[in-house]
């Protein structure tokens, strides 16, 4: 397996699970994960929160850990990358308004490189226009915006490990599904596991 550069797009009040997670599973199997956060320079950290499925109609949100940047927003060259993973919790929400993550994601899109996204983390994919004629899921309540921006939305299972791919865009629906997230995504990526 060739080693991946990967780009993680975080931000503040990312989903401690949806970070933390694909970070230590992606360099676990040798590839090196840069995080980045507008604003954000290499040695910051960004706060995150724990959404739970605790019976309620939707999530809880939990206080999370701190989870370092460990490059700057500013300097990075989407060239320079392989592949981009987007988490979710609710920094997609405000990290889609700024141009910069647009054209980013856009430039992922455009050169066909691997996209893996998570929960919320489509909002941001809905914002860049790319998901017109892509199957994806989400986070349930995201599925409206996906479909407005032209994807075939899959059928959500917020609390199985569930995932679609299409091509070389991987999305999930929550943390549960972090397994088959992970696993599609590294077969995306090249990555062979061996037990």
């Amino acid at each position: 397996m060739s080693a991946k550069k990967i780009l993680m797009l975080v931000g503040d009040f990312v989903e401690d699970y949806e970070a933390m997670v694909p970070y230590q599973i992606l360099t676990m199997v040798g590839h090196t994960v840069h995080t980045v956060c507008p604003g954000k320079k290499a040695g910051d950290t960004v706060k995150t929160a724990v959404h739970d499925f605790v019976g309620d109609q939707t999530y809880v949100e939990l206080p999370g850990h701190r989870f370092a940047v460990t490059a700057t927003f500013e300097e990075i060259r989407p060239g320079d990358y392989d592949a981009l993973v987007v988490p979710g919790g609710r920094a997609p929400e405000y990290l889609r308004l700024d141009p910069r993550v647009i054209e980013l994601v856009q430039t992922f899109a455009r050169d066909d490189k691997p996209i893996a996204a998570i929960c919320h983390g489509p909002q941001i994919l809905a914002a860049a226009g790319i998901l017109k004629g892509k199957a994806c899921i989400a986070y349930p309540a995201v599925g409206p915006e996906c479909a407005a921006a032209g994807a075939r939305f899959g059928e959500v299972n917020a609390t199985a490990s569930n995932a679609l791919t299409d091509g070389k865009l991987v999305t999930a629906p929550a943390w549960p599904a972090h397994p088959e997230w992970m696993r599609q995504f590294l077969k995306v990526l090249g990555s062979r596991i061996e037990a």
